[in-house]
């Protein structure tokens, strides 16, 4: 069963909260991150993205950038911009978008949970990226982001948040400059945090990461490393844990993540959609954009026009959790035998895009004559997403985007 602890989070006092607080490090390039924090000394990004303050051009891996942001990180507790909790809670985050409110407890997530298998994974990561917020974790001796859970609601759970939601202020509440709200509540009383660690032991029998894979790869190893290098460690020390936001997955939902192709592999437009037929009943829905309504269902832009492509029977299996997905039946009927991209890690010639773009993007940039062709895909499910990580498979790479993105700086875990 799942382990949550309360824990002493570092954070912003309330009057700075919504200029300490910014998008997760891997959302954004560096030159993306200088403009963002542009006229703002108290935004994070000066420490996840520490490169902004260090001369243009220099290696975003290299001890420089590591130090930098260690510097930033003291100061930022010297300036009292980030402060200390003097007991451990547990905390509430909440995001509202398109008028949809999601709510999170924010709590620390157990190593033994995720070494042995009780935090469930859906992807697969890659050791440069792991090593990268190893090296983070360990200079700042924190974990500065959380990462993205999700976890089979429990109406226990569930009443509790209601409870503080309903009769208490929120500590920060503020608009993003994306136009998504942020709300954060301390949760104080001794016996809801007592509750709500015995609930999950109890009724929580796993959780999920849904997004953050390499962050939580990242904090979980670390902390196993400061196990090996204290041998006498009881299991109580704040290196036994991890920051996570925890979502009920009933309140989730997963957005579209889209993909654009450079060329066509040789072929003309009207051979490409002759060998499309093969697998696809091809329509014209017309001039209009189209967004696919259900599984197995693609919209493709090309050449000035739309096009909704559903999957034939043959070529999917809905009784295995990959197969039955779209991106697998994308890959395996389009972009590999077609297109010849067998490597979607590292091909060059392709490009994903998130749903919260919008499918104008798409046509925008096929329109440009940057990308010659675009898909979009129905969402993967929450239950999709949970039944593949319950059956110890791992999903294509770029199939799942969750948005709003949890805000940094909030919060705060320190190893020790």
């Amino acid at each position: 069963m799942a382990i949550v602890k309360p824990f002493k989070a570092l954070r912003p006092p309330k009057d700075l909260a919504d200029k300490v607080a910014c998008l997760p490090y891997d959302v954004m390039s560096t030159d993306e991150a200088k403009i963002m924090a542009r006229g703002n000394k108290y935004s994070l990004l000066h420490i996840t993205r520490a490169e902004i303050d260090l001369p243009k051009g220099i290696d975003v891996h290299s001890e420089e950038v590591y130090r930098k942001s260690y510097e930033n990180f003291i100061k930022w507790q010297k300036n009292k911009w980030l402060v200390q909790d003097k007991e451990a809670k547990f905390y509430i985050y909440a995001q509202t978008m398109e008028g949809r409110t999601q709510y999170g407890l924010l709590a620390c997530a157990s190593v033994d949970d995720y070494l042995d298998g009780v935090i469930k994974k859906h992807e697969l990561t890659r050791p440069d990226k792991e090593e990268d917020r190893m090296i983070h974790v360990r200079t700042n001796n924190a974990n500065i982001e959380p990462v993205f859970f999700t976890y089979p609601a429990v109406k226990e759970i569930d009443k509790i948040v209601d409870l503080v939601v309903r009769h208490q202020e929120p500590e920060y509440d503020f608009v993003a400059d994306d136009g998504f709200g942020h709300h954060f509540w301390v949760i104080n009383d001794r016996a809801h945090i007592t509750e709500i660690e015995n609930l999950f032991r109890d009724k929580v029998p796993f959780t999920y990461v849904a997004d953050g894979h390499h962050r939580t790869a990242a904090a979980a190893l670390v902390g196993k490393e400061k196990r090996e290098k204290n041998p006498g460690y009881t299991g109580d020390e704040e290196f036994n844990y991890f920051m996570a936001v925890h979502f009920p997955d009933k309140q989730l939902k997963i957005i579209d993540y889209n993909r654009l192709i450079k060329d066509l592999n040789g072929n003309t437009a009207d051979e490409f959609i002759e060998k499309l037929g093969e697998s696809f009943i091809i329509t014209r829905p017309g001039p209009d954009i189209y967004k696919p309504e259900r599984l197995h269902v693609f919209s493709m832009y090309l050449e000035g026009e739309w096009y909704k492509l559903e999957a034939k029977e043959h070529v999917y299996d809905d009784t295995d959790p990959i197969a039955a997905l779209d991106v697998t039946i994308l890959t395996s009927r389009v972009l590999s035998p077609i297109l010849d991209i067998q490597d979607l890690r590292r091909s060059k010639r392709i490009e994903f895009v998130g749903g919260i773009r919008g499918l104008g993007e798409l046509k925008k940039r096929v329109d440009s004559g940057e990308m010659k062709v675009a898909f979009a895909l129905y969402p993967v499910s929450m239950e999709q997403l949970i039944n593949i990580a319950d059956t110890g498979n791992i999903m294509p790479p770029k199939t799942t985007w969750f948005e709003p993105k949890l805000r940094s700086g909030l919060a705060i875990h320190l190893l020790d």
